[in-house]
């Protein structure tokens, strides 16, 4: 029997991997909501593909374009946030939450609140809202797979075995196409050069996001809520390769860590088939091809972002929520020229020193939390000198 599934964020580089798998094993999979930001014609062309129930786009300004291009279908058109908390609530049996950013939360926290199977790749939702996001799981008995491969690879590892048993989670880093830049040079790096990742095809926020190695701060504190195991027992180890995914030690000195291609397929597969497994196109490793692989410590002298995000799980509270929230109005600030690229951590910092909100407790307050911290971060962006 074919498996019903959302995919949230179709139009973005998770969204294509997913529709990727979906289109190599059609009959396996029925189509209910496919959302987009404002790509409408994107949107309607993937709908009409793959017969989707319903499209949407959060752009209210799209709707008359999507509804125009799905004319002649049965295909729901609608737009707007609440329609895509509508699309979300509709009841897969496994929803793909790939929406960037914070604007991704409320999305997935209504595909939580269904009970089914959340695929997860909107790292954001558990940053700004881990205890909140976690405690509805646990309610409403739901179950949250990592597409991220970095936790996908942790969630493979401890596959069998228990937390107790463990000793430490590594999650590997890139280290980003700026991993051997001097201060000097990153402070002189454009938008152009922080979005061409050396191992990974994302978009541009993600991809600055590894070029700060604020997607592994961000990453790390994922982690925390997924493999609750404390934050003295996970670390971060730049790998430049990118083949070993992460690692498990457990406390009989065994460590287990998961390889694969730089390919997002590999994770989302995972994902999509567990318990089982499936098919992808992705070749084989060739390790004798790849020679070696090496690792080494972090800098957080020239790459601090790490060291912002260990500080920000420690403090709790509302601090998590804060640091992604000023992090997205720094790198489109950084994108759109207005900062240089080191400015980007350091307003991070300035907003989460100048903050004084409450711990969350519902939605609403990481949503408030979320408002005041872009609010402090656009007060301070400053131009490039």
């Amino acid at each position: 029997m074919a498996r019903s599934i959302s995919v949230l964020g179709a139009t973005g580089s998770i969204g294509a991997s997913t529709l990727d798998l979906i289109r190599r094993n059609r009959s396996d999979w029925r189509v209910v909501a496919l959302t987009a930001n404002g790509d409408a014609e994107g949107l309607a062309k993937l709908a009409r593909e793959f017969g989707a129930e319903v499209a949407v786009v959060a752009d209210d300004a799209a709707l008359p374009a999507l509804r125009e291009a799905l004319a002649g279908t049965n295909i729901h058109a609608a737009a707007g946030p609440q329609a895509l908390v509508e699309a979300a609530s509709r009841g897969a049996d496994i929803t793909v939450a790939a929406i960037v950013g914070c604007a991704g939360l409320a999305p997935t926290m209504a595909a939580i609140e269904r009970g089914g199977v959340i695929a997860l790749a909107n790292k954001e939702a558990l940053v700004s809202a881990g205890d909140v996001m976690t405690a509805a799981v646990a309610r409403h008995g739901a179950t949250l797979l990592p597409v991220d491969s970095e936790h996908n690879a942790i969630f493979q590892c401890l596959a069998g075995n228990r937390l107790d048993h463990v000793h430490s989670i590594t999650l590997t880093a890139s280290g980003g196409p700026f991993r051997d830049w001097t201060l000097e040079q990153l402070h002189r790096a454009t938008p152009a050069e922080a979005v061409k990742h050396p191992n990974w095809s994302m978009g541009a926020k993600i991809s600055v996001d590894s070029a700060t190695m604020m997607n592994k701060g961000l990453e790390f504190i994922e982690a925390f809520h997924l493999f609750p195991v404390g934050v003295e027992r996970l670390r971060i180890i730049v790998h430049p390769q990118s083949i070993v995914h992460s690692m498990v030690e457990y406390r009989d000195g065994s460590t287990l860590a998961q390889l694969g291609p730089s390919d997002m397929r590999v994770p989302i597969a995972s994902a999509l088939a567990w318990p089982e497994r499936m098919d992808t196109p992705c070749a084989p490793l060739d390790l004798a091809a790849i020679g070696q692989l090496t690792f080494r410590a972090p800098d957080e002298d020239r790459f601090p972002a790490t060291r912002l995000a260990r500080n920000a799980v420690i403090e709790g509270g509302a601090a998590p929520a804060t640091m992604n929230a000023a992090n997205e109005i720094a790198v489109a600030a950084f994108l759109g020229g207005q900062i240089a690229f080191t400015r980007i951590v350091q307003s991070v910092e300035d907003v989460l020193s100048r903050s004084a909100m409450p711990a969350p407790a519902c939605l609403d307050d990481v949503i408030a939390i979320d408002a005041e911290a872009r609010a402090r971060a656009r007060e301070l962006m400053e131009p490039v000198r």
